[in-house]
């Protein structure tokens, strides 16, 4: 049986809509996710009993999807069956996403749990290499997402985002624990007015059994409000919610979407 560890927005139950069967959806405190019934709500400090809840219900696989926000321990809410995972999980709270993924999927790793890639569960929200829409890249903008790969290959190093916005090779605004909705939403008054696009891509090196970055019709919204003149996302390597919005929200705005094979 598959337990889907949910997190807030709609790519948990873009995920669930695609399974034949339906899976056991558990969701921290506080971060519920989109329009899908939730059948267990836990908290950090109970991620022990959660497990052995998981064996009891004959879960032996784990798929992570949806965002999440950093949770603070309580010591005085830690159970017995938590306390053994609380060194890891303050270790794990103290790094970077990618590092505190890794950490958390050791958890359920080593408590007998295979842990299923969203992309795996759900191929068909990848895209394949390519330009959908009616907008086409320019030069100018190819350059622009060649920067983009370097910035975000830079940013991994600190691992402190997974998107940035580019406008003739300069960086404009760089993603980080806030997100991508932040981080355009900071845009909305940039000085220099418009032009450049925004570039998605997953850090080199990280675990795509989670966090894998993700765009939908919302982001192309949130891009244009930036000024910004398209998206180029990693093909492969980002998902992409409600494709056929994302494309004709694109459309509606005048800006492109690239779908960019990864280079070397």
């Amino acid at each position: 049986m598959l337990a889907l560890l949910a997190g807030r927005g709609a790519l948990p139950g873009a995920i669930s809509a695609t399974l034949d069967i339906a899976p056991l959806v558990c969701a921290l405190e506080s971060n519920p996710p989109d329009r899908l019934t939730v059948d267990i709500t836990y908290r950090i400090e109970t991620l022990g009993s959660l497990l052995e809840h998981l064996r009891e219900r004959d879960v032996d696989r784990v798929c992570m999807a949806g965002g999440i926000d950093r949770p603070q321990i309580d010591p005085s809410a830690i159970d017995a069956a938590t306390l053994p995972l609380v060194p890891v999980l303050t270790e794990a709270l103290a790094t970077g996403d990618d590092g505190a993924l890794r950490a958390l999927i050791g958890i359920f790793e080593t408590a007998g749990f295979s842990v299923l890639p969203a992309q795996e569960a759900a191929p068909g929200l990848l895209m394949a290499p390519g330009a959908p829409t009616m907008a086409q890249p320019t030069d100018i903008h190819r350059a622009d997402a060649t920067r983009g790969a370097g910035i975000v290959a830079a940013m991994a190093a600190a691992d402190i985002g997974q998107a940035c916005a580019v406008r003739r090779g300069q960086a404009l605004s760089v993603e980080g624990v806030f997100g991508t909705d932040w981080m355009l939403a900071a845009l909305a008054e940039r000085p220099d007015g418009e032009g450049g696009l925004l570039f998605k891509a997953p850090k080199p090196g990280q675990d795509r059994r989670a966090d894998l970055p993700a765009i939908g019709p919302e982001t192309v919204r949130a891009a244009a409000g930036a000024g910004l003149e398209g998206i180029v996302i990693e093909a492969g390597g980002v998902i992409v919610l409600d494709r056929p919005g994302v494309i004709a929200a694109c459309d509606r705005m005048g800006m492109f979407l690239w779908s960019r094979e990864p280079q070397g």
